[in-house]
């Protein structure tokens, strides 16, 4: 009897073929396979659910190879950040009486500057600018109860000091005349202007304009004549008051 002996070709493997039985039953296995998985990862999500009582789930739960993301996922700091912002920007409304507040804003300021200009203005200041002619004392017989300063006719006569006009008009020997009470209660005269700028009643304050020099009355020349009166009663000689106050004729 004779042996055959089959021999095997180096370098060839043996290819192993299913029949079609056997691969109906890998395709069984495989889907089975799968749905108790799936089922799997069902079960595991229902159980987080519905255990209260345990460790809150993160943001994202991973179960096997399937990704879990809960509603917090979608909304992420990431993706609000991405989300342009809208700016509620006030509706325009026309400012009500604004020319009445701008008025009024400009008189304030008037006021104001007013206010800071008389704080910083000398308490006295000199009457007039000119020649000193006469002072006080005897003249003539009689007592000559001011100073005088001579200048051209119209030359600016200013208030020696803020008070209220008590006379501003005629007045006997004067020609004109204004008197001034202070607000220390003392009285200043002015004599012989040609012009009056105040009237009976108005404030004035210290170097205001109040009138141009004049020769009106008894006078031999155009210039002023000044009188001052303490108590409101008896001439005193103005110029050492003045002198106190830094300003000499």
């Amino acid at each position: 009897m004779r042996t055959t002996t089959r021999q095997s070709t180096p370098g060839r493997h043996r290819k192993i073929t299913a029949s079609p039985t056997q691969k109906g039953r890998i395709a069984l296995v495989a889907v089975a396979a799968g749905t108790i998985s799936f089922a799997g990862a069902g079960g595991a999500a229902a159980a987080t659910l519905q255990t209260p009582d345990e460790t809150p789930t993160s943001a994202e739960s991973t179960v096997g190879d399937i990704e879990l993301a809960t509603s917090d996922t979608a909304f992420s700091s990431s993706s609000v950040e991405l989300v342009p912002q809208i700016l509620a920007i006030a509706e325009y409304k026309p400012v009500d009486n604004l020319d009445e507040q701008l008025i009024k804003a400009v008189e304030y300021n008037n006021e104001r500057v007013e206010a800071e200009r008389a704080a910083r203005a000398p308490s006295v200041v000199k009457p007039t600018e000119g020649t000193f002619t006469s002072g006080y004392g005897v003249r003539w017989g009689s007592v000559h109860k001011g100073l005088d300063v001579a200048n051209v006719v119209g030359t600016p006569i200013l208030a020696a000091m803020g008070g209220t006009v008590i006379d501003s008009g005629p007045a006997s020997g004067f020609g004109q005349w204004i008197r001034i009470q202070h607000d220390d209660g003392s009285i200043a005269v002015y004599g012989h202007m040609e012009t009056l700028d105040v009237t009976v009643g108005e404030q004035v304050t210290a170097g205001q304009k109040i009138a141009g020099m004049g020769n009106r009355g008894f006078s031999t020349g155009s210039h002023l004549h000044f009188e001052l009166y303490p108590a409101g009663s008896d001439a005193v000689d103005p110029a050492p008051w003045f002198a106190e106050h830094g300003i000499t004729f």
